[in-house]
């Protein structure tokens, strides 16, 4: 099969340059056209050119490495048309314009080669109306790809494609994608809006209309419409002024013109006349003056004001807790809806409409539910995809409920009362359809999920915070589950007894992995806080200690253990994959060192570990010196890298670590790296370091100082940085030549314990618990 090496994006604007960029990231080479501006004769492609520059600006950063703009070229649509013969994929992302794009593409088909294709990153216009002028061979290489901004962090891809579309060259597409780009590939029917924007849209849509019609305020809609339902924290209209209110009335008016005049979608009506108003104001969301939320700065002071729908005047935001949450609290999202409160009522009309559009729209717009949930889990960042909801929520009771309103209940919703629309049978997860039978959920080739091993088997061993489980082929998995993955002595524990079980079973090694959001915050630094306000220091050394054996047992096991991370992987949980023997990471993976924010230093053997990596890697500088100072740069700023591949420059990931795109291919990777490892594995041979002395210790003390005088480190970060510096350098006169691992650790244990004595380590542990950050500064 063809392999997709060079890639063209045609349209520089915010979605085509982040295309690009995802293009990039994928480490293939890219080509990004834009138009020539009017009257330009020297830089015919500044357009192009603008659009990359911004890359290297825009936060979040859509490139997860500044160099990979390198691979990048600006090109303009004048001169450089004859450059698509080399590409293998030509993606459209111009103005949802039909007319422009069907010019557009007449003019590309004379240039792309016979084996590419071409796609459209249309959002709502439907694969017919796009391929309509174009000849029977031109339509076996079209296709929508339709990707969701940011594209680098929003995994879902729909795809839109025809009888008519070479399905190996399309195969050929969403193998790259999957693999390389880290997408979730999700089959659309050609139907307007696909399927998240369809029912993302009407979502949306209807909780402002509605908001409108029951007269609740915005903060009380946002408070009911979010975390209880699993929707962005911002709740509807915060993620509307994230999205940014200008886009609503275009994609509105597009949806409207292209659905049929009975769809429900049309029965909400047009977007609020202020909703224009506001626009032509400024008033865009967060791109723009505010939106339904602003901050206030006058006088010098920030206030969060929100904007009151009666009187569409600005008031200082409240945070009102509607009383129906308390009952979500004691009987689920039903509890919440049944309330006999306002907001309660609201919540109900938005979402049994919601729900029950989208379940009317199978197989309109797709096969199967599953595809329906995937689309909005990563299209809209839902945590349960509608069918998932209804599950949550109680299928007979939403029948009965509409049933009791004279609502039309969906076909699937009364194929699914009294039973769920996912149900796990012979150890699988499977699918209601729409003749209401159940059908597998299939996974895509490559791709092992820690869920679908719990539903086939109980864990081999587990407590509150860990368990071990068996993925097959003498492999194992140890998952982190306590709060936000921090880790305590349970934790320790069962990685202490899973060393035990590995080896007394003989078996070939270990996956850390875990499917949360986060893989570790860090160590749950409550216990360091109670154990120094009540001077317990010998106990305090006991956890450091205890936490050192543990991690080092586990890297110097006689079996490979390897991390399969993804997310945050902060403190404790950094120094758990540091002393992994291999890593395959997700490329979303951002690890870093932090206890500097917290007031103390890594003390489960992260300085050791950043110290060897250091001076063991290619090109490493002569002297004890260059690695103390990389590494006490790397933690006393507690840098963290925001990608794995910045990861890898900063010595977290090594340089044979593997970087996965697609978070769904994480622990196979991981467990395939095992088996490959686990032939002839020898353990590693502990390190010998030759550390700096006194004169290394002032050397960093003086930079420090420095930034002290400067007003960038307060008074306590000088305290701790001078701790950090004994650790990296020895904290003796002369330079030691023959220093153990142990005598490291202990150095790290001594820093943590003077530094629990003093006032300011406590009160910066007590401030982050405060803030509800384990271990994060």
């Amino acid at each position: 099969m063809a392999e997709i090496k060079k890639v063209a994006v045609i349209g520089a604007g915010v979605m085509g340059a982040g295309i690009a960029a995802q293009a990039a990231n994928a480490g293939v080479e890219v080509l990004l056209f834009d138009i020539v501006p009017k009257g330009e004769k020297k830089d015919r492609s500044a357009v192009a050119k603008s659009a990359i520059a911004k890359l290297l600006k825009t936060k979040p950063a859509p490139l997860m490495h500044k160099s990979f703009a390198k691979r990048i070229t600006p090109c303009n649509l004048e001169d450089d048309l004859e450059l698509l013969k080399g590409c293998d994929w030509v993606v459209e992302a111009i103005i949802e314009n039909l007319d422009i794009k069907r010019n557009l593409y007449k003019t590309v088909f004379k240039h792309v080669k016979r084996t590419a294709l071409v796609s459209s990153n249309t959002s709502t216009i439907p694969l017919a109306d796009l391929t309509a002028e174009l000849t029977a061979a031109q339509k076996k290489k079209f296709a929508i790809t339709h990707f969701f901004n940011p594209p680098r962090y929003m995994r879902l891809l729909e795809i839109v494609s025809s009888d008519d579309t070479d399905k190996n060259l399309l195969k050929t597409i969403t193998d790259f994608t999957d693999v390389h780009m880290g997408k979730t590939n999700v089959n659309a029917k050609d139907t307007p809006g696909f399927i998240g924007n369809r029912i993302g849209i009407y979502w949306l849509h209807a909780a402002v209309v509605k908001a409108i019609e029951h007269g609740i305020d915005v903060e009380s809609a946002d408070a009911v419409l979010g975390r209880s339902f699993g929707f962005p924290r911002t709740g509807v209209f915060g993620l509307l002024d994230l999205v940014g209110l200008d886009l609503m009335p275009h994609i509105l008016s597009s949806m409207q013109g292209s659905l049929k005049k009975n769809d429900p979608f049309n029965a909400l009506g047009d977007a609020p006349e202020f909703l224009s108003e506001m626009i032509a104001d400024g008033y865009t969301g967060r791109k723009g003056k505010g939106g339904f939320y602003r901050l206030n700065t006058e006088g010098g002071k920030k206030q969060k004001e929100v904007l009151n729908l009666e009187t569409k005047g600005y008031a200082a935001a409240v945070r009102p807790k509607p009383a129906c949450l308390k009952m979500y609290k004691k009987g689920g999202l039903k509890g919440l809806m049944s309330h006999d409160s306002l907001e309660a009522r609201y919540a109900w009309d938005v979402m049994s409409h919601t729900l029950a559009y989208a379940a009317s729209l199978v197989p309109e717009i797709a096969d199967d539910i599953h595809a329906v949930d995937e689309a909005m889990r990563l299209g809209f960042n839902w945590k349960y995809g509608p069918f998932e909801l209804m599950d949550k929520i109680g299928t007979d009771w939403i029948h009965d409920m509409l049933v009791m309103e004279g609502r039309k209940v969906p076909k699937l919703i009364q194929h699914a009362r009294e039973q769920k629309f996912y149900a796990v049978k012979s150890e699988r997860m499977h699918a209601l359809n729409p003749r209401g039978k159940y059908d597998v959920v299939k996974r895509a080739d490559g791709v092992l999920l820690l869920q679908d091993i719990k539903r086939q088997k109980r864990p081999i061993l587990s407590n509150k915070s860990a368990s071990l489980w068996d993925i097959g082929d003498g492999v194992v998995c140890l998952e982190y589950h306590s709060k936000m993955n921090s880790l305590n002595p349970l934790s320790l524990s069962l990685i202490n007894k899973s060393v035990d079980y590995i080896e007394k079973n003989k078996l070939k090694g270990m996956v850390f992995h875990n499917e949360a959001s986060n893989f570790s915050v860090g160590a749950n630094i409550l216990m360091l806080l109670v154990t120094s306000k009540l001077r317990l220091f010998p106990l305090v050394r006991w956890i450091l200690s205890h936490g050192q054996n543990t991690f080092n047992r586990m890297k110097y096991a006689n079996f490979p253990v390897v991390g399969a991370p993804s997310g945050m992987a902060l403190g404790g949980g950094c120094e758990t994959l540091l002393h992994c023997n291999a890593l395959t990471a997700h490329a979303e993976t951002y690890m870093g060192l932090v206890e500097a924010g917290v007031g103390i230093v890594p003390g489960w053997g992260g300085c050791k570990e950043m110290l060897e990596r250091h001076s063991s890697k290619k090109k490493a500088m002569k002297g004890p010196m260059p690695a103390a100072m990389e590494s006490f740069m790397a933690i006393a700023t507690a840098q963290v890298g925001t990608s794995a591949f910045e990861c890898q420059k900063m010595e977290f990931l090594r340089a044979e670590d593997k970087v996965i795109m697609n978070k769904d291919r994480l622990l196979a990777e991981g467990k395939a790296r095992v088996l490959a490892m686990a032939e002839g594995y020898e353990p590693p041979v502990s390190p010998v370091f030759k550390l700096a002395g006194e004169s290394g210790q002032v050397a960093m003390q003086m930079g420090v100082n420095d930034f002290a005088k400067k007003g960038m480190a307060t008074p306590h970060d000088v305290v701790i940085a001078g701790e950090l510096a004994k650790v990296l350098t020895g904290g003796e006169k002369d330079v030691l030549d023959e220093v153990s691992e142990q005598d490291v650790l202990k150095l790290e244990r001594d820093a943590i314990v003077t530094l629990c004595k003093t006032k300011g380590t406590r009160d910066r542990i007590l401030h982050m618990l405060k803030k509800g950050k384990p271990l994060r500064n």
